[in-house]
């Protein structure tokens, strides 16, 4: 379950940098990604740029530099720099060596989500990127949100491969009870090339907790499904359902509420992590306290997982040694880490000949 820290990150994939709200307003954010310092600003044309965060010069932070038009000028002595990070002015020097100019990242603005691709720049390909219809579509309401967290990002893959834990660590926020853990069971786990699929039905029991803050009927008895899948690096996309106690079996889901479920885990080092998440409704989406009670509830849900991961990762650096053992409801998350490392190491035989 541990992995070699020479075998740490995925490159040749797109990840999640930052939401478009966080670059409004001629903000220049500074991010960490796989352990690159890396600024990110929307220019004047709207476009969303992403440079190594140092100043070839002196090192100085691009990040407290000044945008002017689409290009970014450092603040120390002046250099500027387009949007190819090419250095295109020196105050006081006419001649540019073609060596001066910085690191550029392909981006991509989608879905209210700025993407980065970290690797080989020819490989970026924008059709590679792993959409998500309702954060684009109307009839889907919820608020963006991001955590950071002091953890390894797949010790949060983990967290989020496996239901069970829903009973113990979120018995009275996410979960509901500790029976969820001994009253249900995966229907099915499919095993994907770079994902996979997990299916578990919890019938007739009481609803959550955060779901019955959203609802009227309070004591209304439900059938609970969740239908998730993780992808290689970090995305995970669930769809969750609360349908009336019989459902599963009946197969009539009138009066059904949903909900639907995005997350993605972007390393800031490898023992940090970016954490962008959105949970979205589909019913009564004119009413924002909807939207903002389940907002709550899953910042509340997710701090219980926080505290729980950052003190695992404690434990981990304290002793690094300490070999995970496996039980039957790490089938999908053991896939994961297996498939990760497998396409790492393809990838780093692949780089091999242009090193040389």
């Amino acid at each position: 379950m541990t992995m070699d820290t020479s075998e740490i990150f995925l490159k040749n994939c797109w990840y999640v940098a930052a939401w478009g709200h966080e670059l409004v307003d001629g903000a220049k954010l500074a991010r960490t990604i796989l352990e690159k310092p890396v600024v990110m600003y929307r220019g004047e044309s709207g476009k969303v740029v992403a440079l190594d965060d140092r100043c070839c010069h002196r090192g100085a932070p691009l990040s407290m530099g000044r945008i002017e038009g689409d290009d970014l000028r450092c603040m120390y002595h002046g250099m500027k720099f387009n949007t190819s990070g090419k250095c295109i002015q020196i105050p006081g020097q006419d001649l540019i060596p073609p060596k001066l100019g910085v690191t550029s990242y392909p981006v991509v603005e989608r879905d209210h989500l700025v993407w980065i691709w970290m690797g080989d720049p020819a490989k970026a390909d924008p059709a590679l990127i792993l959409d998500y219809p309702p954060l684009s579509d109307p009839k889907w309401k919820g608020l963006p949100g991001y955590m950071h967290y002091d953890a390894n990002w797949l010790y949060i893959v983990d967290n989020l491969a496996d239901f069970a834990h829903l009973a113990f660590v979120h018995t009275k926020s996410l979960g509901g009870s500790e029976e969820y853990a001994y009253k249900t069971r995966h229907i099915a786990i499919e095993r994907l090339p770079r994902s996979f699929k997990v299916e578990r039905w919890n019938k007739d029991d009481d609803a959550p907790p955060y779901h019955k803050r959203v609802i009227s009927d309070k004591s209304a008895r439900v059938d609970r499904r969740n239908m998730a899948q993780m992808h290689i690096p970090g995305i995970f996309f669930m769809e969750t359902m609360f349908a009336p106690a019989g459902a599963a079996d009946s197969g009539n889901y009138e009066g059904a509420r949903q909900y639907r479920n995005c997350q993605y885990m972007t390393p800031e080092t490898r023992r940090t992590t970016h954490f962008f998440w959105n949970y979205l409704h589909d019913f009564d989406t004119g009413n924002p306290n909807i939207t903002l009670s389940l907002y709550n509830s899953m910042v509340e849900g997710f701090l219980e997982d926080k505290a729980l991961i950052e003190g695992q990762q404690r434990l981990m650096d304290a002793d690094p040694d300490f070999k995970m053992l496996a039980i039957g409801a790490d089938a999908a998350l053991s896939h994961f880490r297996w498939t990760l490392a497998k396409l790492i190491k393809e990838e780093q035989r692949e780089a091999q000949p242009l090193a040389a």
